[in-house]
C-alpha cells in the first residue's frame, strides 16, 4: 500500500481536532485496534487503541492556556510518513516534533512514533 499526500493531511487534520476535542471516539478513529504510540524522550510507549486513548486524555491538561500546531509532511514511502511540526503551548512552551506514521490499507495508524524536543 502507499499513502498519499491527501490521507495524510487528512489523517493529521483529525489527529489535530482529536487534541482538540480529547474526545475518546476522535483519539479511537486514529488508530488500528492493535496500533503503537511511541514518544521519545518521554518513554510513551501505550500498546493497543485502548493504552492510546487512555494515554492521550490523560495530557488533556497540557492544553490548558492554548495551543497550535504547524506541521508538513517531510516525505513518503510506501506505507509509512515522516512529518515534521512544532507545538506551540501557551503554558508549556513550544516543542519540536518528528513523527513517522505508518498506515493500515484503511488509513488507520498502526505505528506511531514521535521524538519531541523542547525549543
Amino acid at each position: 500500500m502507499t499513502i498519499t499526500e491527501e490521507q495524510v493531511q487528512a489523517w493529521v487534520d483529525r489527529y489535530v481536532h482529536a487534541w482538540n476535542t480529547n474526545a475518546a471516539k476522535d483519539i479511537a478513529a486514529l488508530f488500528s485496534p492493535d496500533a503503537e504510540y511511541h514518544e521519545w524522550p518521554y518513554r510513551t510507549d501505550w500498546i493497543g487503541r485502548d493504552a492510546i486513548v487512555d494515554g492521550w486524555r490523560g495530557r488533556q491538561e497540557w492544553q490548558r492556556g492554548g495551543w497550535n500546531f504547524e506541521w508538513s509532511i517531510l516525505m513518503i514511502t510506501g506505507d509509512t510518513a515522516a512529518i515534521g511540526g512544532t507545538g506551540h503551548y501557551k503554558e508549556l512552551g513550544d516543542f519540536a516534533n518528528l513523527w513517522t506514521v505508518t498506515f493500515d490499507n484503511r488509513g488507520k495508524c498502526t505505528m506511531f512514533r514521535m521524538w519531541n524536543n523542547q525549543l
